[in-house]
């Protein structure tokens, strides 16, 4: 697409879909961002409940809403000067920049200023609107979560385990920068269609932790024993609610996310962990021994034809692929 044409963003994901990052969680009922008025009268009455398409925010046009999170909203975006291309903008939400809000926005900002590689969207711009909420700008990502790529396309084990190595390398170089990406799930992996390979671009950095130095000089309170992050793909110490956690935590999310581009689900039931209390999620990740992926995959009803035809294999052979070797790797 050249610097003139009007961008076609209909079916599109952006680099930061989630607007508001995974908030702390609760097993039984997912808690919202503290709401408070909005920051003064003269917003109420200029933009109503939000921004709109169309609106201008400094350099940047408003051409379409991506997505709502519990504090923030996501736009795709049209910038002229001193370029012409298309960005994803987020903002704090209207009514909701509280002192702790403000604090997680500028820790996602800064740990996103941090990256430099190719499998980590990057962050162009930053600011305030005039009423003082803040927004920062970064590469829109025309692309689809990882397994729904990799579905879609039935893509083999082989290319499922080469863009897995693209993941595996972000999450490093995120890991090198001191910076632990504690939401690792497919919809936070997008991939697009970049020279006419597949490219995954790890997003949104919400929830991320510094190990070292803090992101943001504003004091960002995690309460002990709250769930930060999402549940079926949180290590046992995450799990724990542990403020004490490192690379590893991202590590076994990793884990999590290969499993289920292998067979296509997570090693523990989406439906069951949701519905959990906080004690019992903690005693299944800790305690109860997933099946192997082979294993899985082994059983007619867990992997059904339809199933193996998308990753390119014949059904009989699909768990002799994956036993050895990745069923260790994976666990």
């Amino acid at each position: 697409m050249t610097n003139s044409e009007s961008p076609d963003i209909s079916g599109d994901r952006t680099a930061a879909p989630s607007a508001g990052g995974a908030e702390p969680v609760s097993p039984t009922a997912p808690t919202t961002a503290e709401s408070t008025p909005p920051s003064t009268p003269t917003e109420t009455v200029r933009l109503g409940v939000g921004e709109k398409p169309g609106d201008q925010i400094g350099l940047y046009k408003l051409l379409r809403l991506l997505g709502e999170g519990g504090f923030g909203s996501v736009y795709a975006a049209e910038q002229r000067k001193p370029v012409a291309r298309t960005v994803a903008l987020k903002i704090i939400r209207l009514g909701m920049d509280t002192h702790q809000v403000v604090a997680r926005f500028e820790q996602e900002r800064q740990a996103l200023a941090l990256m430099d590689h190719p499998n980590i969207a990057r962050v162009f711009d930053a600011g305030a609107t005039q009423t003082g909420r803040p927004y920062f700008v970064m590469e829109f990502v025309k692309g689809v979560p990882i397994n729904e790529y990799c579905d879609r396309n039935g893509l083999s084990i082989k290319d499922r385990l080469g863009l897995f190595q693209q993941v595996c390398l972000a999450v490093q170089h995120a890991h090198s920068k001191g910076i632990i990406h504690r939401d690792i799930k497919p919809s936070n992996v997008l991939v697009a269609t970049h020279d006419d390979a597949p490219l995954a671009k790890v997003i949104d950095f919400g929830i991320a932790k510094a190990t070292a130095n803090p992101l943001t000089e504003r004091t960002l309170f995690t309460e002990d024993r709250q769930l930060v992050g999402t549940v079926e793909y949180m290590s046992p110490e995450q799990a724990e609610g542990s403020l004490d956690i490192d690379t590893r935590t991202d590590v076994y999310s990793l884990g999590v996310l290969l499993y289920e581009l292998l067979t296509g689900t997570t090693p523990f039931s989406r439906d069951e962990l949701r519905s959990a209390s906080f004690v019992e999620i903690q005693r299944i990740i800790r305690e109860v021994e997933p099946l192997r992926p082979s294993t899985r995959l082994s059983r007619s009803l867990a992997a059904p034809a339809g199933a193996t035809a998308r990753r390119g294999v014949e059904r009989n052979r699909m768990s002799s692929l994956v036993k050895g070797d990745l069923d260790w790797i994976v666990m």
